[in-house]
């Protein structure tokens, strides 16, 4: 059984900085792709960032510069450092992660972790 365990978020002031952690166990194949979508309330979730087993990388237009995702494949565990926090940032945070079995993806993903950014 897959699970994803996200930590690392909370209360911080504009211009400040987060890191999330999002640790995969369970039944994962080495070729995946690990992510980090948010949701605000009201609004869609959107990918925020992406990083696959190869290391290639996929940063949100609005992220860029900003946050910067990476990942330890020894401990299936993606990192999503965030600076320069905005009150637009402020949502829910998700990790995901997707593979191949048998043909057929398959998508994880996390409880969600709040990050809140409010003076």
């Amino acid at each position: 059984q897959v699970q994803l365990v996200e930590s690392g978020g909370g209360l911080v002031q504009p211009g400040g900085s987060l890191r999330l952690s999002c640790a995969a166990s369970g039944g994962i194949l080495t070729d995946n792709r690990m992510g980090w979508y948010r949701q605000a309330p009201g609004e869609q979730r959107e990918l925020v960032a992406r990083i696959t087993s190869a290391g290639a990388t996929y940063h949100a237009d609005s992220v860029k510069g900003r946050f910067t995702i990476s990942r330890d494949s020894a401990k299936n565990t993606v990192y999503l450092q965030m600076n320069s926090l905005k009150p637009e940032d402020t949502a829910g945070y998700y990790c995901n992660l997707d593979f191949v079995r048998g043909g057929v993806w398959n998508t994880y993903w996390g409880q969600g972790i709040q990050v809140i950014v409010s003076s």
